[in-house]
């Protein structure tokens, strides 16, 4: 007798391994639920997704740390000014650097107005942990009524250089703030 091919089977198709194609997929979907794995999109920015094991079976995976590093941003209008904060802020320990760029050149709206000015953006080197006290330290000691307060995370940085910025905050150190600074009107 020839088997009809036309005809449905009540039965599933079996395979090689003995089971359904149906079973199989949900096997795999049952085993495979809780392992990470690289999705399609995220190969490009190397984003493992799925539930992490606990048990250590991806040892490449490594956690932030605890004490984030960040860098803020904000402008001022004039050099005496980004001294002033920029030295406040180190003298609090509030940040561990703070880089002054001067021969900014800014654009912005301001009560219904278009303005240009020179100013001058301070790059402050912190902790996430220090961001509300260096934001009420930049409120205090700043001119403008709405002073540019941003902070970007530090995706990736030379290990030393963060561990730097931790222990040049570390309130607790004894360490002295004498100050190595020339003049600003000898600059």
């Amino acid at each position: 007798m020839s088997r009809d091919r036309g005809c449905s089977s009540k039965a599933p198709a079996r395979t090689r391994t003995g089971l359904s194609t149906a079973s199989r997929h949900a096997h795999r979907r049952r085993t495979m639920r809780n392992l990470p794995y690289w999705h399609p999109t995220s190969l490009r920015s190397g984003v493992l997704r799925g539930p992490l094991p606990l048990t250590g079976l991806l040892p490449s995976v490594t956690f932030a740390p605890v004490m984030s590093a960040i860098v803020m941003v904000t402008s001022v209008g004039d050099e005496e000014q980004a001294n002033g904060i920029a030295r406040e802020l180190v003298l609090r320990r509030h940040a561990a650097c703070v880089n002054i760029l001067s021969g900014v050149k800014s654009v912005y709206r301001w009560q219904g107005k278009i303005c240009r000015d020179s100013e001058y953006v301070l790059m402050i080197k912190t902790l996430e942990s220090e961001y509300e006290s260096v934001a009420s330290t930049v409120r205090e000691l700043h001119d403008y009524d709405l002073p540019e307060i941003l902070a970007f995370g530090i995706r990736k940085g030379d290990e030393d250089f963060l561990d730097w910025i931790a222990q040049s905050l570390d309130k607790e150190a004894e360490f002295g703030d004498e100050e190595d600074l020339p003049d600003p009107e000898q600059l």
